[in-house]
């Protein structure tokens, strides 16, 4: 640990590069200094690699700082490497755990520029030494050497490597040492072997270049799934049959799910859990919602002005620990947590904000800084039972506008969420007491009617944090759950709370301005429920939906096993949802994850069965982007499995799997990103990579024989 530790010190106050062996210690320490501008400038990077073989790997290496070059500007390509600038090189690329204990060698003095790299690349595994404890720093590393390292350290495995036939691969497949050929083959089979100008030419016994170690270095990269696959005619092809590709579909349905903190309803179960309890129910949602093959997560994480997050912003909310400012004991980030655990099972997570609630309850202790009820107690005010934040208050809107932006710039959340919860829902006889705020704007010349005015308050938040979001990180989703009717007999005969007059949200507004990506209006009620009729209404939506938007129905699950609340309502609505699936009602969200979690009557089984028995990706949102997926690579067939290469975790979120039947191709699963294999029936398969917004590739097809 205490090298792993130094040489992260190092590193951050200048990379070590295979070029300064031959360099003394102050001298090192002046190159470090006069690299780091040639990152920044626009001229190229290295004046000798513009047209060289191995520019776009030593490029990309020098993009991430594994690797940087001289200090004329230069990187110097077919310089050999000894084996002090390989360790160096290779502990920039790579920090695991330690295999072994460290030693001390006999000829690597402490103040030696390597030193810390040497023993770091010891003890993962990547180098070892000599008889007496030598280490021989300057003697030059053979391009087998170099892949025996990176085999070995890496510990990379491959169950086909061993039928691979190096002479069909290498002319001088003869001369390869008998200590490397395993990891050859396996270095070949995965893709990670470079050689230029000839293919045919492996030259095991050579020194390698620096052109050809940064090569194998990224290839070493892209097997790891650290970096995107680089098309380049010096790599080893591992499969010899030309690649044939297809197209492949299936039918994308969102299926969601409301998971609520407020209250404890869904997670965590009750305040003061310990961290390895509020793990392990946040594991048991997700693990039922894959088992139902539901795929995307809505959870509340600001009910109150609260975070139940590491936020720059809020406070740690008590619905976690039961104190407000009080995080989690032992530490940990709920959200950062929740979206890894989320993200392993192909569950999109979208964080759910309530806007501009401050608190719950008049029961619950005062708000504590740097709640905004303490920064600015006087825009926030009581209602009710609750405290509500002022939505005319500038400071109140940026206050939530940077909550949120927050997370969206440091998690990695798939979509932002509203809900229904602007201002808040009237209460007879109690007007909303922001009367001062809307003087103010009248004094200052302002024209429009209160009911404007509010509608216009929430109108600007909703334009802003859309134009935010897109312009922080075009791929996150944004998207608002509203009350279910836009105004009474919008559709003629329809009654309920009119949303436009009385909680001054205007969602055909929205839709109409194209603000938000999906909205999933809220339709709690029964089918046959002809003032709120749920086939009706949803007509409504899609009949009002000029940008096509995408529509989630919102479903009251909540209400199950009440009087008519049955299986068969449920499944009949999401049957009416997906009959609209032409005009844009493409999936359903379920308020909340409690039945789901309590399974009344068995309710998941008939889920399973009957509304959702095969998995499905959510579709892809024209309005939000992300780099494509790549081509999978190394796709393979053998012993009943299909098996791929590792890819980039930028450029791959999850793995789809389809199987070609009476000439159409059929999906069998949906994999992690970190799935390199399947285990299948012979058939005809083709593999798709998976972006971060759901759009796959073209399938890679491979035939598994009887």
């Amino acid at each position: 640990m205490k090298i792993i530790e130094t040489v992260a010190s190092v590193t951050a106050n200048g990379r070590l590069t295979a070029s300064v062996s031959d360099l003394t210690a102050g001298q090192y320490k002046v190159a470090v200094h006069v690299e780091e501008p040639a990152l920044s400038t626009n001229a190229p990077l290295f004046s000798d690699i513009q047209n060289h073989w191995a520019k776009p790997f030593i490029e990309a290496l020098a993009a991430k700082k594994i690797i940087s070059g001289f200090p004329d500007g230069t990187f110097k390509p077919n310089n050999i490497v000894n084996r002090a600038q390989f360790a160096a090189l290779a502990s920039n690329a790579f920090s695991l755990l330690a295999k072994r204990q460290p030693i001390q060698f006999t000829d690597i003095p402490a103040g030696y520029w390597a030193a810390a790299a040497i023993n770091k690349t010891y003890v993962m595994g990547f180098l070892s030494g000599y008889p007496n404890q030598q280490f021989r720093p300057n003697a030059g590393i053979s391009k087998a050497q170099v892949i025996v390292a990176l085999v070995n350290g890496l510990e990379v495995q491959s169950p086909d490597a061993g039928s691979l036939e190096l002479a069909g691969f290498y002319q001088d497949w003869s001369r390869i040492p008998s200590y490397a050929k395993t990891q050859v083959a396996i270095a070949t089979e995965k893709g990670m072997v470079v050689n230029y100008p000839d293919l045919k030419r492996l030259e095991p016994n050579r020194s390698a270049t620096r052109a050809e170690v940064a090569a194998m270095l990224y290839q070493a990269l892209v097997q790891q799934g650290e970096m995107p696959a680089i098309a380049s005619n010096a790599i080893v092809a591992p499969q010899s049959q030309s690649l044939q590709t297809v197209k492949t579909s299936h039918q994308r349905e969102f299926r969601g799910v409301w998971a609520a903190s407020v209250w404890n309803l869904d997670w965590p179960s009750k305040k003061g859990l310990s961290t390895a309890k509020q793990q392990e129910e946040l594991i048991q949602i997700l693990d039922r919602m894959a088992s139902l093959n539901l795929n995307a997560l809505i959870l509340q994480i600001r009910p109150e002005g609260d975070a139940l997050y590491a936020s720059a912003v809020d406070p740690w909310s008590a619905w976690l620990s039961g104190t407000q400012g009080k995080p989690p004991e032992p530490f940990y980030d709920p959200l950062d947590f929740a979206l890894k655990e989320a993200h392993k099972r192909n569950i999109e997570l979208h964080a759910w904000f309530n806007p501009y609630r401050a608190k719950v309850s008049a029961l619950s202790p005062a708000n504590i800084l740097p709640h905004i009820d303490a920064v600015h107690p006087t825009s926030v005010y009581p209602y009710g039972t609750q405290r509500w934040m002022d939505p005319g208050k500038p400071e109140i809107q940026n206050r939530t506008y940077n909550a949120i932006l927050d997370v969206v710039r440091h998690y990695d959340v798939d979509g932002v969420h509203l809900d229904d919860y602007f201002y808040p829902y009237p209460i007879a006889s109690e007007p909303f007491p922001d009367s001062p705020t809307y003087q103010a704007y009248r004094d200052g010349g302002g024209t429009l009617s209160l009911g404007d005015w509010r509608r216009n308050n929430v109108n600007q938040f909703v334009e802003r944090l859309s134009q935010g979001i897109r312009a922080t990180k075009p791929h996150v989703k944004f998207g608002i759950s509203p009350f279910g009717i836009y105004r009474p007999n919008e559709p003629p005969g329809i009654q309920g709370l009119d949303q436009y007059d009385q909680l001054f949200a205007d969602p055909k507004k929205w839709l109409a301005e194209g603000w938000i990506d999906y909205i999933a209006p809220q339709l709690y009620w029964r089918i046959d429920q002809t003032q709120q009729s749920y086939p009706t209404l949803l007509k409504w939506w899609t009949e009002n939906n000029p940008r096509n938007a995408h529509i989630y129905v919102g479903n009251n699950l909540r209400s199950y096993g009440q009087p008519s609340w049955t299986f068969e309502e449920f499944e009949q609505q999401v049957a009416i949802a997906r009959n609209q699936a032409a005009n844009n009602a493409l999936g359903n969200i379920f308020f909340n994850m409690a039945v789901f979690s309590a399974n009344p009557d068995n309710i998941n089984a008939r889920f399973g069965q009957n509304i959702y028995p095969k998995p499905a990706l959510a579709p892809v949102i024209p309005t939000v982007s992300a780099p494509p997926p790549p081509l999978p690579a190394g796709v393979r067939a053998g012993n009943g499995t299909i098996s791929w290469n590792a890819a980039a975790k930028e450029t791959v979120r999850a793995w789809t799997l389809y199987r070609s039947t009476a000439g159409s191709w059929e999906l069998v699963e949906v994999f992690p990103a970190s799935t390199t294999s399947a285990s299948v029936s012979p058939g005809t398969y083709a593999v798709c990579a998976v972006n971060r917004i759901a759009q796959e590739s073209e399938g890679v097809a491979i035939a598994l024989p009887q």
